[in-house]
């Protein structure tokens, strides 16, 4: 049997969070991104071993995602949003938590509450992503290996898109 608990954090909880987010992020400007990077993905390896609920593994996904972005070579992400979201890894690359790890069920309410900051924040850049990586796949079945996908091909294929469905519209208001 599952229980449902759910919890509003006001204004103030969320400046508190996000005051936690900029002391880990000042104190990462340490690390070098690839070494941020690296600490990032260890936490996801640590959390993946573990016995996560439900609400902190479906963040680690997005988290993961965000992750894979960086590195995808084929993505060719601007420094900006690469800045953008190595500051919001910081945290992640701070082994002190607010909560304990190793309490079970509640060690990573933190993490869970911390990502979902950074995905609120960079979910536009995670949706841009994941519809990439779909994309990408698509073409890669229809072609083969020779696809060649990046992310200036998949924005001229959303131009594509998005003029085409223009055009239906003009077509549909038209008649």
């Amino acid at each position: 049997m599952s229980i449902e608990i759910s919890f509003e954090l006001s204004d103030a909880d969320l400046e508190h969070f996000r005051a936690l987010m900029k002391v880990a992020s000042d104190k990462a400007s340490e690390y070098s991104p690839k070494e941020v990077l690296e600490k990032a993905r260890a936490v996801c390896g640590e959390m993946e071993s573990a016995s996560l609920p439900d609400f902190v593994r479906t963040r680690l996904n997005s988290l993961e995602t965000l992750i894979n972005a960086l590195e995808d070579p084929e993505w060719q992400m601007p420094e900006s949003e690469k800045a953008e979201i190595l500051t919001s890894l910081a945290y992640f690359s701070e082994p002190h938590d607010l909560i304990p790890d190793n309490i079970p069920g509640l060690g990573y309410v933190d993490d869970a509450i911390m990502i979902e900051l950074v995905i609120q924040d960079l979910s536009q850049d995670l949706d841009a992503y994941t519809q990439f990586c779909n994309f990408r796949s698509i073409e890669e079945k229809r072609r083969g290996s020779e696809a060649n996908v990046n992310r200036e091909s998949w924005l001229s294929g959303k131009r594509t898109e998005l003029r085409s469905n223009m055009r239906r519209r003009r077509r549909l208001f038209s008649r």
